[in-house]
């Protein structure tokens, strides 16, 4: 694969650059002064890579945390469908305070993520505003991708936080105002969605189109896809049914892009499918063995600056309260912080709607399946018999105390009797930099998001029967039967089972009006216990994974801890469709007004 470097040469140059404006007077060996750069192909390249990777890898290993891996929390925590879980209540607070509607204009994620987008946006603008007068087709087409991420980068800001400062230039002096109160240029919500669409549409000429479903440089980068695919995501926030589907409809009819066959659904996730033929735009952090690691201000960094360091930890199982960690084998070894649980009702609608298909089984996991029937090392053995747990008989596992829910305090808290599996880190996922390295790819868009967008536009503009092939050809390849008839009901479903965990769903419960769940977060959190570790205790709302305690090994109890110490919890209309802009950010700039609801 011809790679879209993040390459320490073309980030220090942008942000050398950028360092020249603030110490002209201070001699720097090796640096280009800002008055000659900016001016070739090779320096609009350069810039570009720059505005990728100020994208997609750490920020200066200021805080421990990727744009991306903000984005990921920002984007699912506080949807119906997840839990911000952990080793007990308190662990992962800053994303638990998403999760429960709980936080307030300090929250760690919505300051970094809100942040980092407009410092990628510096990056961009650094890209457009030198190179938009050019001649060059090279030039044209990185100002072209750096329009179409930047529109991105409003979508999400937009979406996310109402009508945030709008800056489509490199601010020389002053402080910017919410878009909708700018006195020269004000824009509401509906008209910064708009204007996603029109960048996209305006910045399509000059980008490059893939050239086929197996060209995997066109799957890592902005192109003529991925910009219908967002103008058409921004027309259907705005209820542009017509001019939504026409987009969309443009990735479906370019043939560049398929879904991957459904025994290759769960490599989508992985580095197996890195740049396949369902990837219309991702992140590309592949590492190249030949550059050093990069440090940006912080010696020692290395792999770390420039993967989802902690991300490992974060999505995986929470290894040290199981007896054995069942996930290992698959998993590669990382030590997991068990952040991320699974509502009963998902799990249940899900396996009821899809069974044992493609999709379903690479999304969750029972734990029954869990505990028994994955692979353990084989040092894992019964301490009376000495009998290895890979050998033994279904009763036999049921039985033993070398595998099951070891902890005895809180369980796996977050956790119902469906665990989480689509995210886990594969052991080829962190290759040779350790198993909290991960080094596969970012999704930002795929196909199967398309053909969902897509069917929603058309059940919106009364084309039943497109909107039913599209449907059609998700469930399909997850091994299901194709449906007679479809409404927006069979649309929500499918796309709530297929974009698990993709940044979708939260958006999706806002501009539908289907709130009721999130309004109750916080008000029934579970842990999922071993009888065989923990008796129930008396007083405990207790529910037996089989329905009674004589068919069962594992069953939960309902807690409720926030609510306990006096937090006020669960979604609140007229507050919580928008994030709160970040204290950090008002303290600095008198002319931004909070959002409704918020201090």
């Amino acid at each position: 694969m011809k790679k879209i470097l993040y390459s320490v040469l073309a980030v220090a140059a942008l942000f050398s650059a950028v360092s020249c404006e603030k110490n002209l007077d201070i001699p720097q060996k090796g640096v280009t002064p800002i008055e000659n750069f900016y001016k070739t192909d090779e320096e609009a390249e350069a810039a570009l890579t720059a505005a990728y990777a100020r994208f997609a890898v750490r920020v200066t290993g200021q805080d421990g945390s990727s744009i991306y891996t903000d984005y990921k929390a920002a984007l699912n925590n506080c949807g119906d469908d997840m839990y911000a879980a952990g080793s007990n209540f308190g662990d992962n607070d800053f994303m638990a305070q998403l999760d429960e509607f709980r936080l307030d204009s300090g929250n760690q994620v919505v300051d970094h993520f809100y942040s980092h987008l407009f410092q990628a946006n510096y990056a961009c603008n650094l890209v457009i505003d030198n190179f938009k007068d050019s001649n060059s087709t090279v030039a044209q087409r990185c100002v072209a991708e750096a329009r179409v991420m930047r529109a991105y980068i409003y979508f999400l800001l937009t979406a996310l936080w109402n009508t945030p400062p709008f800056i489509d230039h490199v601010i020389a002096d002053g402080l910017p105002y919410n878009a909708d109160k700018d006195p020269e240029n004000p824009m509401s919500h509906e008209d910064l969605f708009k204007w996603v669409a029109s960048e996209c549409e305006a910045a399509v000429a000059h980008l490059d189109e893939r050239k086929s479903p197996t060209d995997k440089d066109g799957a890592v980068k902005v192109t003529k896809g991925f910009a219908w695919a967002l103008q058409g995501k921004a027309l259907l926030f705005v209820k542009d049914y017509a001019g939504a589907k026409a987009a969309l409809k443009k990735v479906i009819d370019s043939g560049k892009y398929a879904l991957v066959p459904g025994a290759k659904y769960a490599d989508l996730f992985h580095v197996e499918g890195d740049a396949n033929e369902e990837k219309v735009f991702e992140l590309n952090i592949e590492y190249n063995s030949g550059i050093p690691g990069m440090n940006w201000g912080n010696p020692g960094m290395g792999m770390v600056g420039r993967t989802t360091w902690m991300e490992a930890n974060i999505w995986s199982w929470r290894v040290d309260h199981f007896a054995a960690a069942p996930h290992l084998v698959y998993q590669g070894g990382a030590d997991g912080w068990g952040g991320l649980g699974v509502p009963q009702w998902f799990g249940d609608e899900f396996f009821a709607n899809d069974g044992h298909s493609y999709r379903f089984d690479a999304t969750l996991k029972h734990v029954d399946d869990a505990i028994y029937g994955m692979t353990y090392s084989d040092a894992v053995k019964d301490e009376d018999t000495g009998k290895k747990v890979n050998e033994m008989t279904l009763a036999e596992k049921k039985a033993t105390k070398a595998i099951g829910i070891s902890d005895v305090k809180d369980g796996l808290y977050g956790q119902s009797f469906w665990l989480p599996f689509k995210q886990l880190v594969r052991g080829s996922d962190c290759g040779a930099y350790g198993n909290n390295i991960r080094l596969n790819n970012g999704i930002i868009m795929r196909y199967a998001e398309v053909l969902l967008l897509y069917a929603e536009a058309c059940l919106q503009s009364n084309d039943a029967d497109q909107a039913k092939w599209a449907i059609n050809k998700i469930r399909e390849r997850a091994g299901l039967d194709a449906l007679a008839t479809v409404d927006m009901n069979v649309l929500k479903k499918e796309k709530s089972y297929e974009l698990w965990l993709e940044g979708s769903r939260w958006l999706d419960l806002l501009r539908w009006g289907d709130t009721d769940r999130v309004k109750q977060a916080g008000q029934n959190v579970p842990k999922l216990f071993d009888k065989l570790y923990r008796e129930p205790k008396a007083g405990e709302k207790v529910t037996w994974e089989n329905g009674s305690e004589a068919d069962s090994r594992f069953y939960t109890i309902s807690s409720h801890e926030a609510i306990d110490r006096g937090d006020k919890v669960g979604f609140v209309a007229g507050k919580n469709e928008f994030f709160p802009y970040p204290t950090s950010v008002m303290d600095k700039n008198p002319n931004l007004v909070q959002n409704p609801g918020w201090e």
